[in-house]
């Protein structure tokens, strides 16, 4: 029986980065998914997973993907992708997460992000973290890998939030846009859905608790009786 709904945010909550990603690739004139490509070289150690980790500044960060990317044979410096981090907010997945909290079932959020920008959604205006704020408030628990020094796909991360929830793994539906964050997940024992898209994500999600998530909030539970 399904009693806690884990989510990523970026490309869950949001629109994907990789979007952004490419958008920029294409203006730039690099090859697509150049980016992706860097962050796939040495993915427990580039400057990706350091910076994730807090290990390194964000000063430190922009010259060290740059040196990633110059060792590919193109000039991107870091500071140019994470504007890019942010992407806009999907509503009906925001009605999804009320839908799951109101039948209740526990809530958490695990997410990768880095100490820079506004807050867990890595935006970079005040708006947009206000509103990434307000979707995070709403969570039973929230991780974030630049707070807590480790990163998906550690195993442990996954064990932290389950500790923190108090649940078995097969208590739980994981949901994440990147499938090498979900084999961890499975592996203890979670209902794992990689998300490809917002359609996607809430029809595998509502077969997963099964109930609507769109519709009119589901009621509460009578009391126990005493």
């Amino acid at each position: 029986m399904i009693q806690a709904v884990i989510w990523d945010f970026g490309g869950v909550f949001t629109t994907s980065p990789f979007e952004a990603f490419n958008r920029y690739e294409k203006a730039r004139g690099l090859p697509n998914d150049f980016i992706r490509t860097v962050n796939a070289v040495n993915p427990l150690n580039n400057a990706w997973a350091r910076f994730e980790r807090a290990e390194i500044s964000a000063e430190a960060f922009d010259d060290l993907f740059r040196e990633e990317a110059l060792a590919l044979g193109q000039d991107v410096r870091g500071a140019e992708v994470l504007p890019l981090l942010a992407g806009d907010v999907r509503p009906r997945v925001v009605r999804a997460l009320e839908a799951c909290k109101a039948r209740p079932l526990k809530v958490g959020c695990i997410t990768n992000n880095v100490r820079s920008g506004e807050g867990a959604g890595m935006a970079r205006t005040h708006e947009k973290a206000a509103q990434v704020a307000g979707i995070m408030d709403r969570f039973d628990v929230v991780i974030e890998s630049s707070k807590a020094g480790v990163r998906k796909p550690d195993p442990l991360i996954y064990q932290m939030m389950l500790d923190a929830l108090g649940l078995p793994g097969d208590a739980c539906v994981y949901l994440d846009d990147l499938g090498v964050n979900c084999k961890p997940a499975a592996a203890l024992g979670m209902h794992a859905i990689k998300v490809s898209g917002e359609a996607q994500l809430l029809a595998d999600l509502e077969r997963a608790v099964g109930f609507s998530l769109l519709g009119e909030a589901p009621p509460l539970p009578d009391p126990a009786p005493t």
